[in-house]
C-alpha cells in the first residue's frame, strides 16, 4: 500500500492493540506489519515534514524510517512508549539526512522578508509568543536561515521556538535529557545570533 493511501486510511485509533500487533510482527505476520505502519504513519510523516531535508522526497524518507523500525525491532525493550521510540528513529534519520547534505547555500540578510525578520527577532530574543499569522514566515525562515546551522541546532530551534514544544516533549521525541535540550537551545540561539550579526554586517558593508 502506498504512503498516501496509508495516510488516508489511518486515523488515530485509541482501540488499536499496539502490544498485540508488535507481538504478531515479531512472529513475521505481514498483516500485522502493515497495520503497524498504518497506525504509525501519521506520526512519522508529521516528523518528516517538520524536518525534511532539501531535495529529499518525504515518502522515501518515511519508508526509510519504517525499514529501520522493523530491522531494529529486537532492540526495543519497552523502556519508553513504542511511538516515542519510533519518533527517535524518525528524528535521527532526518538529522542523518541533513548531515549528508554538507553543502549549505549562501544566504544574505536581503533574502529575508520583513515578516521573516520579525520572526527571527522573536526567536533570538527567546520570545515564545510568535503570532499564528507569522507561521508561514517562520517556515520560510527555517528553510532559508536555519539551513546554515548544524542538524542538531536546526532541530532544537524548530521544535522549541517554531513548533512551541516543551522541553519535556523534545526530550521524549529526541532521547536527549532535558538539560541537554536546554544547553543545545542556548547554543543554537547563540550561533543564530552570530549568523544574524554577520548578515547585518555584510548588508551594511
Amino acid at each position: 500500500m502506498r504512503c498516501a493511501e496509508l495516510l488516508h486510511n489511518s486515523m488515530a485509533d485509541e482501540s488499536f492493540d499496539l502490544v498485540g500487533c508488535l507481538e504478531r510482527v515479531r512472529q513475521r505476520d505481514q498483516t500485522a506489519a502493515r497495520q503497524l505502519v498504518e497506525h504509525l504513519y501519521p506520526l512519522v510523516i508529521r516528523i518528516v515534514r517538520s524536518h525534511l531535508p532539501r531535495r529529499v522526497a518525504e515518502e522515501d524518507l518515511a519508508q526509510d524510517i519504517f525499514l529501520k523500525m522493523f530491522t531494529r525491532l529486537d532492540q526495543y525493550q519497552g523502556a519508553v512508549p513504542f511511538p516515542h521510540w519510533v519518533s527517535r528513529i524518525a528524528v535521527t534519520t532526518c538529522i542523518d539526512q541533513l548531515r549528508a547534505q554538507k553543502r549549505r547555500p549562501e544566504f544574505r540578510w536581503a533574502d529575508l522578508s520583513e515578516n521573516e525578520a520579525v520572526v527571527l527577532d522573536s526567536v533570538l530574543s527567546d520570545d515564545r509568543d510568535i503570532a499564528p499569522g507569522q507561521a508561514m514566515a517562520a517556515r520560510e525562515l527555517v528553510d532559508k536561515l536555519l539551513a546554515q546551522l548544524k542538524p542538531d541546532d536546526q532541530l532544537v530551534i524548530r521544535l522549541l521556538d517554531l513548533e512551541q514544544k516543551t522541553i519535556a516533549e523534545i526530550s521524549a521525541q529526541t532521547g536527549w535529557n532535558q538539560t541537554l535540550v536546554k544547553v543545545r537551545a542556548f547554543r543554537a540561539r547563540r550561533k543564530l545570533q552570530k549568523l544574524f550579526q554577520e548578515l547585518q554586517s555584510k548588508e551594511k558593508s
